[in-house]
């Protein structure tokens, strides 16, 4: 009998780390496992059993010791089935398997010896081709997504027989191969949805195309039907194509909570995240006992919207205050902290009264003022504080969505958007910022100066509307954004102007 060495991986927030499995067959009984496995990686000893009998090898019948290190560390999920099972097989002389310290292998065993997808193998492929290993064995349906990963071989496998027939060299497995770079480029704004499907509602396409050009989170107010969630599904066709690597980062956040499809490959696309408003704090911002991502990470590098605001319980909304503010999450237990990003856009849609038909130019509301104010300000001021235009969303008439005059499509509005952003990429490289909703206070005050009869309309803005000074470096921000759009190197008043029509929930007496 030999020691038996092979090599995992254990996902902690978005990284991995390599996991050591020691197997030793000496002279006793039963079967102990130690390094802190939760119960589903003890209970992979009856999968492994069965799955030896089903192809003719046995358990051996003395001590059978497993070790995962490092010890304190804490392993869950049945991704170590396979490189446990390999290292029964050969610390008891039943395999050779001579690549096995080459490799990182991980893959869950069905009972028939078939290799069901693990989650997070992007990181794991990034964390093993940094350490050094020839390459990654683990079920075919992951190989794709592991590929990804340049200058390492990658090996897909679909059951327990093809996985020893290659460690120990009967037979040849070609590595997948997954030409990154192309695939990104050829599927690079390749969204369904598009703003030339939607007649009217000119408004609220500029004010889309603002909060696209300066990442700026944006909250609609109208009544139901009015188009608030057709407008929100299509922001993302207009935000300026991910980079190589906000595709990276976005794919292995989306792998380490098991959201891809199986064989997937890159996410080309910005994500689109709408959680239910009965989602729970943990659901939206991560946590579980091994902290995963929730959907403000989900949304990283792309757009979260959450329809009927107000319906969210306010516990939920008041936790994304933090992560709008920082573009990050931590998750803190008692043995570890983990940090998610989470990057994204915030997009809210709400009903301006318990009907929905306050100031609605056909239909009557049946609340009362009291009952408006009420229902806003289940939006706390402080989250207000944090979204920077406040659109009025109204319906569109019937000849509008009749008329036969093509609408802008996103492709266009998407190349102003561009061509914003790189004014703002230039400005803001030296902080390592690319968007104007990123800046902090300190460089608003350098970015976004303005004359002095720009300061006396914020003044009388600020002044009517009783704005906070969280509020007032939104207004330039996004008045430094509508400068951006036209080439403009200062703001002018009218860029202020306009910057202030978006606060209209700060505006005095809107709900009576």
């Amino acid at each position: 009998m030999i020691l038996s060495k092979g090599y995992g991986s254990a996902v902690f927030g978005v990284d991995a780390k390599i996991i050591t499995i020691e197997v030793n067959v000496v002279d006793g009984t039963k079967f102990f496992m130690s390094g802190l496995p939760d119960n589903t990686v003890k209970e992979s000893q009856h999968r492994i059993e069965s799955v030896f009998k089903y192809f003719e090898y046995r358990m051996p019948r003395r001590k059978v010791v497993v070790n995962l290190a490092p010890a304190d560390i804490r392993k869950e999920g049945s991704a170590y089935d396979l490189p446990i099972a390999l290292g029964i097989l050969k610390s008891s002389g039943q395999i050779t398997a001579l690549k096995m310290e080459d490799y990182i292998i991980m893959g869950e065993l069905a009972l028939d010896g078939t290799l069901r997808p693990i989650k997070g193998a992007l990181p794991i492929a990034i964390e093993a081709r940094k350490q050094g290993f020839k390459g990654f064995l683990l079920p075919h349906e992951n190989a794709n997504e592991a590929a990804i990963v340049n200058e390492l071989e990658v090996i897909g496998v679909h059951n327990l027989i093809d996985a020893i027939e290659f460690l120990d060299e009967k037979r040849e497995f070609e590595p997948v191969q997954y030409d990154t770079r192309e695939n990104f480029f050829n599927n690079l704004n390749d969204y369904e949805a598009d703003f030339a499907h939607v007649q009217g509602q000119e408004n609220i396409k500029r004010a889309m195309e603002i909060a696209a050009a300066g990442g700026h989170n944006v909250i609609m107010i109208g009544p139901p039907g009015a188009g608030k969630t057709m407008l929100a599904k299509r922001l993302p066709s207009i935000l300026p194509p991910l980079s190589l690597f906000e595709a990276l980062e976005t794919t292995k956040i989306h792998s380490v909570a098991d959201k891809l499809e199986a064989n997937a490959e890159l996410i080309t696309r910005r994500p689109f995240r709408s959680p239910h408003h009965t989602v729970s704090d943990a659901a939206l911002v991560g946590g579980g006992g091994v902290p995963q991502p929730g959907e403000i990470s989900l949304a990283h590098n792309g757009v979260l919207f959450l329809d009927e605001l107000p319906e969210f319980k306010r516990t939920v909304l008041e936790v994304m205050r933090q992560p709008l503010e920082e573009r990050r999450v931590t998750i803190s237990r008692a043995r570890l902290s983990v940090d998610f990003p989470s990057n994204f856009m915030l997009i809210a849609s709400m009903n301006p009264c318990p009907c929905g038909y306050y100031n609605h130019p056909e239909k009557e509301c049946m609340c009362g003022s009291n009952q408006v104010q009420r229902y806003l300000n289940k939006v706390s001021g402080p989250l207000l504080d944090r979204i920077d235009l406040h659109v009025e969303v109204t319906p569109v008439s019937f000849d509008q969505m009749t008329q036969n005059r093509k609408a802008e499509s996103s492709e266009e509005i998407r190349n102003r958007v561009i061509a914003a952003r790189e004014i703002q990429t230039e400005r803001l490289k030296e902080q390592g910022l690319h968007s104007n909703a990123m800046m902090g206070s300190q460089m608003v005050k350098e970015v976004c100066q303005i004359n002095a009869a720009g300061k006396t309309l914020l003044k009388t803005a600020m002044e009517r509307l009783g704005l906070s000074a969280r509020a007032y470096d939104r207004i330039l921000k996004v008045s430094r954004t509508i400068a951006d759009l036209e080439g403009k190197e200062n703001i002018g008043i009218e860029h202020l102007a306009e910057a202030i029509q978006y606060r209209s929930l700060d505006r005095e007496g809107w709900a009576g």
